[in-house]
């Protein structure tokens, strides 16, 4: 198996206005399918990421809350969008727009995942970093048990009212 990363950096890497990362995973959010962009953006090989969970390149500065969110979304067979930093297998970071939908056959059963992931409003970026950095902090402050459960009650406070979809939808678009 290949390590995660060699070590967190704070260099960035930046996604284009014309990239799009594309992958597949399959039910259990192991890599089945990633294009060429992924691989060149995220530094892992095809042989290092087929069959692999889909986290491989989930930085530690993302909640676990809004993974969360993120799964019990498409599970319902919705389409997700959310705003996520990544970690590179050299410990650089990139940050993505990600939309996430459900895959399945024509009788409706799962099959798998699917995101496409592109270039977000670089604007929305710091306003996202500080929600997240409340929301992780949320999750450090009660332990692994209720972690998900202190970061969405942020997430809750901060939004007043407005869903997670909503709020980074505006992000996006302004």
């Amino acid at each position: 198996m290949v390590a995660r990363h060699s070590g967190l950096t704070q260099q960035e890497t930046q996604l284009q206005s014309s990239e799009f990362i594309v992958s597949k995973t399959d039910v259990k959010g192991r890599i089945t399918y990633a294009n060429r962009t992924f691989y060149s953006i995220s530094g892992f090989t095809e042989k290092e990421v087929m069959g692999v969970q889909h986290n491989i390149v989930r930085h530690p500065d993302m909640p676990r809350s809004v993974f969360a969110l993120l799964w019990e979304t498409i599970q319902q067979g919705k389409e997700v969008f959310a705003y996520v930093k990544n970690v590179r297998k050299d410990g650089g970071y990139y940050w993505v727009w990600a939309n996430v939908t459900a895959s399945t056959d024509m009788n409706g059963q799962l099959l798998g995942y699917h995101s496409v992931r592109r270039c977000p409003n670089r604007a929305a970026l710091p306003a996202v970093t500080a929600l997240y950095r409340q929301m992780l902090a949320a999750e450090k402050q009660v332990g692994a048990k209720d972690a998900v459960a202190s970061g969405k009650a942020v997430l809750t406070q901060a939004l007043q009212g407005q869903s997670y979809e909503n709020f980074v939808l505006s992000l996006q678009s302004n």
